[in-house]
């Protein structure tokens, strides 16, 4: 069978385009799930095996692990075959890892069905691969673009919560686990066959420049691994910090005497606003850059989650619950645009998978540690104080990348690289 030729340019912000991003947006909300299922399911897990608050978390932390490694995985293979391949792989993962999760017998059996199967090769596949590859078939709405599909994750956060919650109480955590698996294969493999068309083509990239010509540093180059570094060691302290609520609120409701239904209510809540978030920040991200996008998000986070430590009342935290989702939900797609103003095209799928695994390291351990603070102290007030620290670090450290790249220009996303002082190889 011949192999297609290469898409034209000009498919780029085609009408096409739109609607790959359409398929793509469905996809990460169905096969987002194994994200968000496991906050919902936590306590019934820890009663299930009998275990401490910081062991169920555990199996949210082995998701996050996957998460992270199948993001740089599935993004290496995209970067080769195309999307369509990886897709495939995650739709029939994410169904063998529900239903082995829903037969387990022990918590070491649960956590390898959410670690190897429903991370790493089922829910990975549809969010850092998937932006990468929309981030390809857009120019002038790039940051736009990647939001809409980023947010596919977050509507999974918002309308997966109640699901589960409903099919926990009325049929128990392990049949929802099988129909939750069943369930993604059949919806997922029809959505795969849209993203069969190869990228467009554009302009060839230099071999010894950044992606994009942007304003010079004011302290001499910075070398690609520098700030793939520093980008490494920011993502996982904005997840360190993200990881608190998004991992234990439905748990901290429930310790609060609200019940678990009213924590899921407001997770569905949060990522809701999330989803709001990562459009406005997607469209912002198209006129300040990746870099300053980042520092808002990051600046009211920290904001959101000081306000977790005075206030404990019910309609008090269903608000700050939606200010957090509203604040933080652009913070990680814009690490896609970033990587994609400072890193070159070629290497797109790679780079944000091994950016998002960082992220998804600070979710991992970031959940865990939540639990671990909790089971040292009782409460979970110095968590929250724990995630504000590291969300300093975020901060400081966007600051100084700021300082020392600026920001890209207007017609950064579109100008064929060009030599620059602030990046070097």
């Amino acid at each position: 069978m011949p192999t297609p030729a290469p898409a034209l340019t000009s498919e780029a912000d085609s009408a096409y385009a739109w609607i790959r991003l359409a398929a793509a947006i469905t996809l990460g909300t169905i096969g987002g799930v194994g994200m968000w299922s496991y906050s919902v399911v936590l306590p019934s897990i820890q009663a299930e095996f009998g275990v401490s608050r910081a062991w169920a978390s555990a199996p949210y932390a082995a998701i996050m692990l996957g998460f992270g490694f199948g993001g740089m995985l599935m993004g290496r293979l995209s970067d080769r075959v195309g999307i369509f391949v990886p897709i495939v792989i995650g739709a029939f993962m994410l169904c063998l890892g529900y239903t082995l999760a829903g037969l387990s017998q022990t918590l070491w059996q649960f956590m390898l069905a959410q670690g190897l199967l429903i991370g790493l090769l089922g829910s990975a596949t549809v969010f850092g691969p998937l932006m990468a590859d929309i981030s390809r078939w857009f120019v002038a709405r790039r940051g736009l673009a990647v939001g809409i599909c980023a947010s596919g994750n977050y509507v999974a956060g918002t309308v997966w919560p109640p699901i589960v919650q409903h099919f926990v109480e009325t049929q128990g955590w392990r049949a929802t686990h099988i129909g939750i698996g069943i369930f993604c294969v059949c919806a997922m493999l029809p959505l795969a066959f849209v993203l069969r068309r190869p990228p467009p083509q554009h302009a060839p990239l230099s071999s010894t420049a950044g992606a994009i010509t942007h304003a010079p540093g004011v302290n001499g180059a910075l070398s690609h691994n520098t700030i793939m570094a520093l980008l490494l060691i920011a993502g996982f302290a904005c997840c360190m910090a993200m990881a608190m609520p998004q991992v234990h609120l439905v748990a901290y409701c429930g310790d609060l005497g609200y019940g678990p239904a009213r924590g899921a209510e407001m997770l569905s809540l949060m990522m809701a606003m999330g989803v709001v978030s990562r459009l406005v920040s997607g469209w912002i991200c198209d006129r300040i850059g990746g870099l300053m996008t980042l520092l808002i998000g990051s600046v009211l986070q920290g904001v959101a989650l000081l306000l977790y430590l005075p206030f404990d009342g019910l309609a008090s935290l269903y608000v700050i619950s939606a200010m957090f989702g509203l604040f933080q939900g652009g913070i990680v797609p814009s690490y896609t645009i970033i990587v994609r103003e400072y890193f070159p095209a070629r290497e797109a799928g790679f780079r944000i998978g091994f950016v998002l695994f960082a992220t998804l390291l600070g979710m991992a351990v970031g959940g865990w540690a939540s639990g671990r603070i909790f089971d040292v102290t009782g409460s979970y007030h110095a968590a929250f104080a724990h995630g504000v620290a590291w969300n300093l670090v975020n901060g400081a450290i966007v600051v100084w990348l700021l300082w020392r790249l600026g920001r890209p220009g207007r017609d950064a996303i579109s100008a064929p690289p060009a030599a620059s002082p602030a990046v070097a190889r």
